[in-house]
């Protein structure tokens, strides 16, 4: 199996802190930002492999195979 660098993000929402693979966009979440990130490594695993068997990396392959990522935030404001 292939190796993968993915970016998460984890915030905490009402008590209970939530992960994202921003990639993927699979999510998963815990009660501490350790077993969110847990949790998510857990998840993406899964999801891959389900994508590896069913065919699909190839769809999602461009973000998986990115030699160089940036991450930044953003500021808007709405009305």
């Amino acid at each position: 199996m292939a190796r993968y660098q993915l970016t998460a993000m984890v915030w905490e929402e009402e008590g209970v802190y939530v992960s994202r693979c921003v990639e993927l966009g699979v999510a998963s979440c815990g009660d501490t930002p350790k077993e969110a990130l847990a949790l998510l490594r857990e998840a993406v695993d899964l999801y891959l492999e389900n994508a590896e068997a069913y065919g699909m990396l190839d769809e999602i392959g461009g973000p998986l195979r990115a030699q160089e990522k940036y991450t930044t935030t953003i500021e808007v404001e709405t009305a």
